[in-house]
């Protein structure tokens, strides 16, 4: 039985629901092509951060302020103009060939701070001739000043402005921190989001207690990080009229799977593929189609939602309905194993 994988994600018809999320894999060409080749459907490249370009913007107007305060014989910034090329002229050049070198859609991802930074590189990127657009709202609600719905209303100006200027197709990548995350989508639904990825990892600092300070770190994910995701798809499925994207958590062909019976129209890779390298997309597409035939599942579309909060045969087991039901059952599992010699 041959078995249809194609599925359909920001207005996009894709291959199979398998996505390169953003990493350096997603950013090299090479690696790239090799995850062409390998089955990926579609790649998202890494973020163009405005604050580093504010940086880059400061630190050479000081560079050219001291130049031209110092003698010529003297001057020695580092700096060679003639061969200087900014890193937002960087990023353009190499989503263009990125475009040009691959038959899949090319998604450019955007991390801005201001209003105008939104807009203007938002508008860069589709001259540049990204297929799609991420917008990495990346916000941490430090501000003990500011409410939720003050949150909530700088996702929804981002996105108005953003889509009142460009005309591809834009999703938002959100965190697992609002507090009614499906009446959220359904406005980004109304001001023109053609889908939204979940979730976010926000990277957690540590601490170090020899040098007393605190440290970034960066850890990759595992698969049981993709059960949050996978609840909050199964709760927006068909309660929602856009694209639903799982990213984070996603090693396997089973993660795919149970992603795609709750309700994903893609799933999103990065650790996996940093892990075990660009033949983990084939070995997962495999596992797929495996799982598919023996199971009587000719298309991805037939297999979407089948286990969604909808459809699901207890829907309360993705609500609070299930909690003391875990507990007392962990309880008597518990009991057990200390009963056994």
């Amino acid at each position: 039985m041959l078995v249809d994988l194609t599925t359909d994600f920001l207005e996009l018809r894709l291959n199979n629901p398998i996505v390169a999320s953003s990493s350096p894999l997603t950013w090299n060409v090479d690696s790239a092509l090799a995850l062409e080749d390998a089955g990926v459907a579609a790649i998202i490249m890494p973020s163009l951060f405005e604050e580093q370009i504010e940086q880059e913007q400061e630190n050479l107007q000081r560079q050219l302020q001291r130049q031209a305060m110092e003698p010529a014989d003297m001057a020695d910034t580092g700096l060679d103009l003639a061969s200087y090329e900014a890193y937002q002229d960087i990023y353009f050049k190499r989503l263009q060939q990125l475009k040009s070198e691959l038959k899949i859609p090319v998604i450019a991802s955007l991390n801005g701070t201001s209003a105008g930074g939104w807009v203007l590189y938002a508008k860069q990127m589709e001259q540049a001739g990204a297929d799609a657009l991420e917008l990495n709202v990346y916000y941490v609600a430090a501000n003990p000043d500011e409410t939720s719905s003050q949150i909530e209303q700088r996702y929804f100006d981002v996105l108005q402005s953003v889509r009142q200027q460009v005309s591809i197709p834009i999703c938002l990548k959100l965190s697992h921190q609002f507090t009614a995350l499906i009446p959220l989508v359904k406005q980004m639904q109304q001001l023109g989001a053609a889908g939204v990825s979940l979730f976010n990892r926000f990277y957690q600092p540590d601490i170090d207690l020899d040098a007393m300070n605190v440290v970034p770190r960066l850890d990759l994910s595992h698969s049981r990080e993709a059960l949050l995701r996978i609840r909050w798809i199964a709760m927006l499925y068909q309660q929602v009229d856009l694209s639903l994207a799982i990213t984070g958590g996603i090693h396997n062909e089973q993660d795919v799977l149970t992603s795609l019976l709750a309700g994903s129209d893609v799933c999103c890779m990065c650790s996996a593929l940093l892990e075990n390298g660009s033949e983990q997309v084939t070995r997962v597409l495999h596992g797929l189609q495996d799982w598919m035939q023996q199971h009587d599942y000719s298309s991805v579309r037939q297999l979407q939602g089948k286990l969604s909060y909808l459809h699901a045969a207890n829907a309360a087991d993705y609500e609070r309905a299930n909690y003391q039901e875990v507990l007392e059952n962990y309880i008597q599992q518990f009991e057990q194993n200390m009963r056994e010699p």
